[in-house]
């Protein structure tokens, strides 16, 4: 076997088992999965910078299906191609489609115990901890500005207030951004 197939090999056990390890012990879905993501792409393994990880946070919330799953798949093709992406995603898919498995089958003895509900109502709580977390990293590193300040509360209230959809804020957040790189650049060609 040559150098650069042993040396892919590697790689893409790399992003397979990293990104297992993420879908092994994140609970809570997509959003509890970030904080997680974004330390093992930019800090451990630094398959990315911390500007290309918002890129990707970008893409993968604007793309329909799980944000872990597509950030995922996104970091995979970036640092390996296609097969990357599917050696990233099937890590971060794998456990939890054997766990689900599991669960199942274990809850279907179980019942209804009150140990496990009250397990579960811990769980929820930490997750959203985890969200918190993740939402202020995020915002440290994006929010710089006052045109990011009122895009993203403007997104918040639209979301949160008055129920649009996810999809029609990106939307019209890329719109605002490219109508304020406009403004922006016209008014600096005056001076």
């Amino acid at each position: 076997m040559t150098k650069s197939k042993k040396t892919a090999i590697k790689e893409h056990a790399s992003l397979f088992w990293e990104f297992f390890k993420i879908g092994l012990f994140t609970i809570g879905g997509g959003m509890a999965m970030l904080p997680l993501i974004q330390k093992v792409a930019v800090e451990d393994k630094k398959w990315m910078d911390a500007e290309d990880m918002i890129d990707c946070l970008a893409v993968s919330q604007a793309m329909p299906g799980v944000i872990a799953i597509n950030s995922a798949t996104y970091i995979g093709r970036r640092r390996n191609g296609i097969t990357g992406s599917l050696a990233a995603t099937l890590g971060v898919i794998m456990p939890s489609f054997l766990i689900i498995i599991a669960v199942v089958t274990l809850l279907g003895t179980v019942g209804q115990n009150k140990y496990v509900d009250g397990a579960f109502t811990g769980i929820k709580a930490a997750v959203c901890g985890l969200v918190i977390v993740s939402a202020c990293k995020l915002g440290k590193q994006v929010l710089k500005d006052p045109f990011t300040w009122i895009a993203a509360i403007a997104a918040f209230a639209a979301i949160a207030i008055f129920r649009i959809t996810a999809l029609w804020a990106i939307i019209a957040g890329a719109a605002a951004g490219i109508l304020y790189l406009i403004i922006r650049e016209h008014r600096r060609a005056e001076k």
